[in-house]
């Protein structure tokens, strides 16, 4: 049986190969949360835009909203509002959970603040199928339903990353107290989506 023999050169070139891969990864640090608040930033500007718009009808029109528009129901979206801020603490206690190692009960945060997302989108539904105007009875309208339209969209992709988060958590091991990028990202929306619902609701309901 031959011994196998060890070369130092070479043993010191992988040690020396392992420390430059070590500090390749500790020069390029993890910059997803970074990327994820430029592209909220992105996405608020565009919220920005429209709200800057209805605010410039609303100020140059004589009469806002224009005549002959029934007025908004208040109970129905009051009540959305009070669930979609309400879900912002919600899955805050998620993220509570999962840096304490829990993911059962960041599972369980996560499904409660889908649930509470969906109702507010069935509730913006029920108030479209029951508004006495149309998106093209006039400019009031039309901004109603882009504004209110394009915040459900936002509010459905929230939903549906938690709902993706929640299919990855099947996974052992998937997230943990060191690993919850997926978790803190959905958070990080979801308080985003929250914000603007509350100057949105300011603007055509309570204006």
């Amino acid at each position: 049986m031959q011994s196998q023999t060890i070369d130092p050169a070479k043993t010191a070139l992988n040690h020396h190969h392992d420390a430059t891969v070590e500090g390749h990864h500790e020069a390029h640090p993890d910059h997803r949360i970074f990327g994820l608040i430029m592209f909220l930033v992105a996405e608020g500007m565009i919220f920005m835009g429209l709200f800057g718009a209805y605010i410039a009808f609303r100020a140059t029109l004589p009469a806002w909203p224009p005549e002959g528009t029934p007025e908004l129901e208040l109970l129905l979206p009051g009540i959305n509002t009070i669930n979609l801020i309400s879900s912002s603490f919600v899955i805050h206690r998620a993220d509570t959970a999962i840096k304490k190692n829990d993911v059962r009960g960041a599972q369980f945060w996560f499904g409660l603040t889908a649930l509470m997302g969906i109702i507010f989108l069935a509730g913006q539904v029920y108030e479209y199928t029951h508004l006495e105007f149309g998106l093209t009875t006039n400019l009031f309208a039309s901004a109603f339903y882009v504004l209110t339209g394009f915040h459900g969209l936002h509010v459905t992709i929230g939903v549906l990353a938690i709902l993706a988060v929640l299919w990855r958590s099947r996974t052992k091991g998937h997230y943990s107290s060191e690993h919850h990028f997926g978790i803190e990202a959905a958070e990080i929306y979801w308080h985003f989506v929250d914000v603007i619902w509350i100057i949105l609701f300011g603007l055509l309901y309570l204006l």
